[in-house]
């Protein structure tokens, strides 16, 4: 039995292992203030995702946590839910960890069925669009707190919003009554009696709430810049300048210490050690990290309900995601991953972590490459990243609450910038046209609209071209005519003249599918009156689907009605189990007029047609 465990490699796993956990460490405190939920929902998912699926999954050094895209998607999802709790992302907490729980047992799902090996046939354009749009949504939605405005703090424009938060809240009153079953008609009263205990303070705050959500997402941060650009706190900007500068400089002095850590380490030290009245992170927890039994005691299905795409939208990215990291790994280490294996492990990575809190994440090809570099060469390494993690979670949880937002967001801006596809891009004037349609309606759709129904979207028209391509090019390499020479094949060469006019051949060539029947159906139309017998070879068409069966059925039945003979060259066995499943084969073709080879097809063609017609026997 194979070890779960070789301590051969300890010293570079811990290397390793230590190493992805350093770079891992702003990120996930960034990811997690991004998502909405906090630097300590970022760290939580660092924690048990990158540990579990180290521990279970497929993919020896690869270093798992929260990732930009998942963190994008995981942002719509908690803004979603949160809106439908009237702002309130204590309440809305349980929905949204069991949307990220289902997420992740959905991943499981996908390794048990084994789908891992299909998730390589998702198009490059749909792919490209989404992580350019990644990249974009990042950017665009970190430049505010980049500049110190926060919507919900500009006291401002939050009264713009006060007369619609009042009519929220009578609303929610007057749903409220209706459970109660009080008429509100007849007891007008208690409605007055109630809207009068409405206070200023439940009024800021719903008004609040909708100026976030009037801010939030690519086009209310575009919104709401100009207004931004007016109370630019130029603190908050000098931080999240020298942030970037700080990370893209460090890599020209050397490549061997995370810049991105520098840049935290730098300008957190400057705010902190002057003194700067900046604006901090969220306080993290101290302590070791509790389950949130609220997943369980606060369930409700129709909370969770509209998510359910979004929960498995969650599960193919972070599928995607982490294979493709695995891939990446392979080529480093010239090892072979286990694909349904490793989504397995992420699975149970990421359902952990939403039970403790944490955001989903995925393999991260970053910290996987310098897991490698640094020595790492197995599972322990990841697992090593999570507990060191873990560790600054119990030390230095107190004095990572002081870490500067802008800090963050800077970062962030870093993210955004890297994680676009600009190998997509620059390809744009040489790709094929339908595929920049592609990508570039995901690309626009995810960044304005919605992540989850754009790569929907993307992925059926990127389907459809592809039928209609293979349908296309099965048409132009089909052929449909009665014998000649011309284009006869090789053994069709010495077909005797006098048959010339009394046999149709059709050629097909390719897969017989939905998208390419028409062609097959015009069959009928090209035969000559002259012809009696007609011969379909068929060894070259390796498939047929059911479009293409009822297709081939519907000819079939019409030539026999018209007193036709035909012959049937070289079956594959696919297309013979399907013709044989609806009987076509005996009923209609009886097993006599089916050949193995052309050669003895006409050994009875010479034998049975003659002077135009059939011989009988």
């Amino acid at each position: 039995m194979k070890k779960l465990f070789d301590f051969k490699h300890f010293k570079g796993d811990m290397f390793g292992g230590i190493t992805a956990g350093i770079v891992a460490l702003p990120l996930a405190l960034a990811f997690g203030v991004s998502s909405g939920l906090g630097p300590s929902a970022g760290l939580y998912g660092a924690i048990f995702v990158s540990f579990f699926a180290a521990l279970f999954g497929g993919t020896n050094t690869q270093i798992s946590g929260p990732t930009a895209p998942m963190t994008a998607v995981s942002m719509v999802v908690i803004a979603g839910i949160v809106a439908a709790f009237d702002g309130d992302v204590s309440k809305a907490l349980p929905a949204i960890l069991t949307v990220f729980l289902l997420a992740g047992l959905m991943q499981v799902g996908l390794g048990l069925i084994g789908l891992g090996k299909y998730i390589k046939y998702i198009p490059y354009p749909v792919v490209s669009g989404f992580m350019t749009a990644i990249g974009v949504i990042i950017l665009v939605t970190q430049i505010l707190p980049s500049i110190g405005y926060y919507p919900k703090e500009d006291t401002e424009f939050v009264t713009q919003f006060k007369p619609h938060a009042e009519e929220i809240i009578l609303d929610n009153i007057l749903k409220d009554e209706a459970g109660e079953g009080i008429l509100v008609l007849e007891d007008f009263k208690e409605t007055i009696n109630r809207a009068e205990n409405i206070t200023q303070e439940q009024i800021l705050k719903e008004s609040q709430t909708l100026a976030s959500k009037e801010a939030s997402g690519v086009l209310g941060a575009i919104k709401v810049l100009p207004r931004a650009l007016q109370n630019i706190n130029w603190l908050e900007l000098i931080l999240a300048l020298g942030t970037i500068f700080i990370i893209y400089g460090f890599k020209r002095i050397t490549t061997k210490v995370p810049s991105t850590l520098v840049a935290l380490l730098v300008m957190s030290g400057i705010a902190i050690g002057f003194r700067l009245n900046y604006r901090p992170i969220e306080e993290i927890p101290s302590g070791l990290p509790i389950p949130n039994f609220g997943i369980v005691t606060e369930f409700s299905l129709s909370s969770i309900t509209p998510y359910i795409f979004t929960a498995l939208t969650l599960a193919l990215l972070g599928a995607i995601d982490s294979l493709l990291t695995s891939v990446v790994a392979d080529n480093m280490t010239k090892t072979k991953h286990k694909p349904n294996k490793e989504l397995i492990g992420q699975g149970i990575g990421n359902s952990i972590a939403a039970i403790f809190g944490g955001i989903p994440g995925a393999g991260a090809t970053i910290r996987t490459v310098v897991n490698i570099n640094a020595g790492g060469k197995t599972r322990l390494s990841g697992m090593m990243a999570g507990v060191l993690l873990l560790f600054i979670l119990l030390a230095l949880g107190p004095v990572a609450s002081q870490i500067p937002a802008a800090v963050l967001a800077g970062i962030l801006v870093t993210v955004g910038i890297g994680v676009m596809d600009y190998k997509g891009l620059k390809a744009i004037p040489k790709m094929p046209r339908t595929e920049v349609i592609i990508m570039i309606i995901v690309l626009v759709l995810s960044s304005i609209w919605n992540l989850v129904y754009a790569v929907g979207i993307g992925l059926v028209i990127a389907s459809l071209m592809f039928m209609k391509k293979i349908g296309d090019l099965t048409e132009d390499r089909s052929s449909i005519e009665s014998f000649d020479r011309s284009k006869a094949w090789p053994d069709e060469i010495d077909f005797p003249k006098d048959l010339k006019e009394k046999v149709f051949i059709k050629h097909i060539r390719g897969p017989l599918f939905f998208g390419s029947t028409s062609y097959f159906q015009q069959l009928i139309k090209q035969i000559p009156d002259t012809a009696s017998t007609i011969i379909i070879r068929m060894g070259r068409m390796q498939y047929i689907d059911q479009s293409g069966l009822f297709a081939m059925e519907d000819v079939l039945v019409d030539l026999v009605k018209d007193g036709k003979k035909v012959l049937l060259v070289k079956i594959i066995e696919q297309p013979r189990y399907m013709m044989e499943s609806i009987d076509i084969i005996p009923d209609l073709i009886p097993e006599e007029q089916i050949f193995d080879n052309f050669k003895d097809c006409l050994v009875w063609v010479k034998e049975n047609v003659k002077n135009g017609s059939l011989k009988l026997k």
